[in-house]
């Protein structure tokens, strides 16, 4: 166990957790590489949603997200966020929607393997979409590996975020979402501490240093616009405010003494 801010709790893994997170994880990366081959006009969330859990299933796991308490007595509905265009996260895959040739779709996962959770997450396009579409999915999914690559023993938070603030904000231009954030993740999908994807600084009081057997669930969340987001009527999709497109890549990932170790990666 360890202290940090705000009197949160990180509860560190143990060697021998961390293969099984990577073996899980790697189950969970296949199962997502999968559901985003799949998601193609014409074909519907419900369609997606239900190869998830099959294939959740299939594996020896259970959903992470399915029934997630979300607050305020909300629950979420499904055990794969599907988030089209402008939204950013937490969109349901149920009630069913159509995917329609332009979109690009964020596919957000979480499995219980064994006793441990993983988390994942890739935005896809649906057949031909714009060079600015494509260019917003390519810089998002750079901003999660500069901030993989600064996941290391006595590095900082900050040096993450930082880092996928730098690539995506301020040599692109994008809005880096900062009304959420990364978080911890193993013996529950959300666990202490929270990873924001920008600068907080070195002095701040939630600069976490990392520590090896820390596993962090490192998610990007960029907008082709503002970085400010606005909660849809069911209470839990966030969207982007000016309606612009949204992009997410996540990965959980281990902090050991060789490096970061990319649990989710096939």
């Amino acid at each position: 166990m360890g202290n940090c801010y705000n009197n949160c709790m990180i509860r560190y893994k143990t060697p021998e957790e961390i293969v099984i997170l990577r073996q899980g994880g790697r189950i969970l990366g296949g199962i997502l590489k999968k559901l985003g081959q799949e998601a193609k006009a014409g074909v519907s969330s419900a369609y997606l949603e239900d190869l998830a859990c099959k294939m959740i299933t299939d594996a020896g796991g259970e959903p992470a997200f399915k029934n997630y308490d979300m607050g305020d007595g909300l629950r979420f509905p499904s055990a794969l966020c599907v988030s089209i265009n402008s939204e950013v996260v937490h969109g349901p895959a149920l009630p069913s929607r159509i995917f329609k040739a332009g979109d690009i779709v964020s596919l957000d996962i979480g499995m219980k393997w064994k006793y441990l959770y993983t988390d994942t997450a890739i935005t896809v396009p649906v057949g031909k979409v714009s060079a600015e579409a494509k260019k917003l999915m390519k810089i998002t999914r750079e901003a999660l590996y500069a901030g993989i690559k600064q996941a290391r023993v006595d590095n900082t938070l900050n040096d993450i975020g930082k880092a996928i603030y730098d690539h995506a904000s301020k040599k692109h231009g994008y809005g880096i979402v900062e009304d959420l954030v990364g978080h911890g993740v193993g013996y529950q999908a959300h666990e202490d501490p929270n990873v924001p994807n920008y600068e907080i600084g070195d002095d701040a009081p939630d600069n976490l240093v990392l520590e090896e057997g820390l596993v962090i669930a490192i998610e990007p969340m960029v907008n082709m616009g503002t970085w400010r987001v606005k909660i849809l009527s069911n209470k839990y999709t966030f969207a982007t405010k000016d309606d612009a497109l949204s992009a997410h890549f996540e990965h959980s990932v281990a902090i050991t003494k060789d490096g970061p170790i990319i649990l989710t990666e096939i």
